[in-house]
């Protein structure tokens, strides 16, 4: 009997290491869902060395320092839960992929809020409360500090639970209960309190009424026409003429008016330009982009692609000028107030350093490339179905009743008015498709063509998937869930950020005072 071979192998070694490999593993899956929180949480201590290296050694430091983190970690909730306004559109569509959108987001976010976000950090800073009306420097120190942690708080909760609400809201609102915790409701713009409220309802519903107003134009003029691309070398030069004047008024507002005085009508005067040159200048590019098209709606889609990259670059610029005060303006108030108790002046709000801007803008893009994948999968696919068309009409309505609302001097939200935009645009084309006499008629004369159609010859799939009824249905109905729960988020935002922030700095008061 031949000699029984050893065993060379280690069973129990062998085994030990696949334990090991397991716990690796395990690790690293972990690890990953860990990279996020890290990362923001490396970023709000780096918000506050750097805030550290402009104000080490001035009198009240430490709190200047702390309440630059508190900005760092409310500009990174911003950006996960409000800049999904700017691209949410154009990743639905497919015009953009969502690294390219959220790349280019980041960009411009941290350009708007650096060159143009000074100024409008004020209304944050002493709009709400009445300044004279809070006892004492150290009082507003706190009341400011109170209403940073209330609204990121509450904005952090609501990008987890999938909720896209207005980040403008959550901090008037926090600073409105921290203002009220300090000196009682006398301390409360409630004129400019009205205002907000009554955007609420105004702002979502005019994004939705402007958004059906150019989907149904693009309709009408444009998809169901005979020679689509006849149609489109007329109307898309318009179209974008349109959104590129819109832009140029919206910036020349935001823009101009940080170096000096840009009223309603010099605004409205280069928008109007701004879109005529844009008109004549992209007619021949358009026709030449129409060359060799095929005479179907797949087709269209490529000439609304450009527009979405630009106007999301440029809504990215406007939302970083324009939001970056939810952070940086309580900021700014408390700096002014450490400055004031250091020279026993009365209070003020002084002008906006690079430095509090710099960490609005890093922190707005940081927390949209961490964060903002999640509700721009809500916004751009989940709410409805969007293409580059439908998608070009949300982002034209987004920036023409944000400009609009800024004429007037209404407090809008820019959340509110895209989101509102998207189920304006779902609904309506609910309401056309059953009620169009001339997508019938075109229906109709299509189905008439393709049935002398000989059997090689394959339909536009665009066409064959719009003559089913019961796909319709399915696919174009917009998902009234996310209806109800938008809406009962953006009803609470408010309110909820008001009693988050009385009771924070009720806290803090009988810490700190």
């Amino acid at each position: 009997m031949a000699p029984q071979k050893p065993r060379l192998a280690k069973p129990t070694l062998d085994k030990d290491l696949e334990k090991l490999s397991s716990v690796e593993d395990a690790a690293r899956h972990t690890s990953r869902g860990l990279a996020g929180p890290g990362a923001a949480l490396v970023f709000i201590i780096l918000a506050a060395i750097f805030a550290s290296s402009y104000v080490t050694g001035t009198p009240g430091s430490v709190i200047v320092i702390a309440a630059a983190a508190l900005a760092g970690y409310m500009a990174m909730n911003i950006g996960a839960n409000d800049v999904t306004n700017n691209i949410g559109a154009a990743v639905g569509a497919r015009a953009m992929t969502m690294g390219f959108g959220l790349a280019l987001a980041a960009v411009f976010e941290v350009a708007g809020a650096v060159l143009a976000g000074g100024s409008v950090a004020h209304t944050i800073a002493s709009g709400i409360t009445n300044g004279a009306l809070v006892s004492s420097p150290n009082m507003l120190i706190w009341s400011m500090m109170a209403a940073l942690l209330a609204a990121a708080v509450l904005i952090n909760v609501a990008t987890w639970a999938g909720a896209p609400i207005s980040t403008t809201h959550s901090i008037v609102g926090a600073v409105m209960g921290a203002g009220i915790a300090a000196a009682g409701f006398g301390a409360v713009n409630w004129v400019m309190v009205a205002g907000i409220t009554a955007s609420w309802v105004i702002s979502p519903l005019l994004g939705a009424v402007i958004a059906a107003g150019f989907l149904l134009l693009v309709k009408e003029t444009i998809i169901y026409r005979d020679d689509k691309i006849a149609a489109a070398k007329t109307w898309v030069p318009v179209l974008i003429g349109i959104m590129t004047g819109t832009f140029g008024g919206y910036l020349a507002l935001i823009g101009l008016g940080q170096l000096m005085t840009v009223s309603a009508l010099t605004a409205t005067a280069i928008a109007i330009i701004t879109g005529l040159v844009s008109w004549r200048a992209l007619i021949p590019v358009v026709a030449a982009q129409a060359q060799g098209l095929e005479n179907r709606n797949q087709s269209l889609r490529k000439l609304f692609r450009i527009p979405l990259i630009l106007s999301a670059a440029l809504m990215s610029f406007a939302h970083g000028a324009n939001d970056v005060s939810n952070a940086i303006g309580p900021l700014a108030a408390i700096v002014g107030a450490v400055q004031d108790m250091a020279s026993e002046s009365p209070l003020h709000f002084p002008g906006v350093p690079l430095w509090e801007l710099v960490i609005g803008g890093l922190g707005i893009s940081l927390g949209l490339l961490l964060y903002g994948p999640k509700l721009v999968r809500l916004v751009g696919a989940e709410i409805t179905k969007l293409n580059p068309m439908r998608a070009y009409c949300v982002s034209l309505s987004t920036a023409l009743t944000v400009l609009v609302a800024s004429w007037i001097g209404l407090p809008v939200s820019s959340t509110h008015i895209a989101v509102g935009a998207v189920f304006g645009v779902g609904l309506f084309r609910e309401w056309y498709t059953r009620n169009s006499k001339r997508r019938y008629e075109y229906m109709r004369v299509r189905a008439a063509k393709d049935a002398r159609k000989e059997p090689s010859e394959e339909p536009d799939e665009s066409e064959a998937f719009e003559r089913n009824e019961d796909e319709v249905k399915r696919r174009y109905l917009v998902r009234r869930s996310h209806m109800l729960s938008i809406l009962a988020a953006w009803m609470i935002t408010l309110p909820a950020a008001a009693g988050l922030a009385a009771i924070i700095a009720t806290v803090m008061f009988a810490l700190f005072l």
